[in-house]
């Protein structure tokens, strides 16, 4: 499982209020979600972001509400993996349930600049970041979640499961 994208940086403790402002939370649609992702920092986030594209951030990435509306809603942008420094915890349960693949990686978080291509190896928790030619290495998921990542998320991932049975 791999990634490759162009980046779209943010700092440090973006919550999941700003990820997928309140007053979209009547919506349960991912493709809805997507087109208001980030806007409230980012106005042009929806537009600009593409299929396989990464995100980047600081410190405590996804603080605030527990809602699975946020990894939903930069998933279904087309965010193919998120690199943080640090995640908050039900942020990144929620990705993981969800089938959003996260890293973290303080030292890929600090070097990575916005518009930079970057490329993951899942397999590894190798980041390259191809415009500078730095390499990050961050603690790969184990096989049992990079499965369920794969798979979509929790559920797909059960379902799987109990249709091989």
């Amino acid at each position: 499982m791999n990634a490759k994208g162009t980046v779209h940086k943010y700092g440090d403790h973006v919550d999941t209020d700003v990820i997928i402002p309140a007053r979209y939370l009547a919506t349960q649609d991912p493709k809805e979600l997507a087109s208001h992702c980030m806007e409230d920092i980012d106005s042009a986030f929806p537009a600009k972001v593409r299929d396989g594209d990464i995100m980047v951030a600081g410190a405590n990435f996804g603080c605030g509400s527990s809602r699975e509306h946020a990894p939903i809603a930069i998933k279904a942008s087309g965010v193919s993996c998120v690199i943080a420094a640090s995640f908050a915890r039900i942020f990144y349960r929620n990705a993981i349930n969800i089938g959003l693949a996260i890293l973290e990686c303080p030292a890929a978080s600090a070097a990575i600049q916005n518009g930079d291509t970057v490329s993951v190896d899942f397999n590894t928790g190798t980041i390259t970041d191809e415009t500078s030619g730095q390499t990050f290495e961050a603690e790969p998921f184990p096989p049992f979640i990079r499965d369920m990542i794969e798979k979509g998320g929790l559920m797909a991932s059960l379902k799987a499961k109990a249709e091989k049975k």
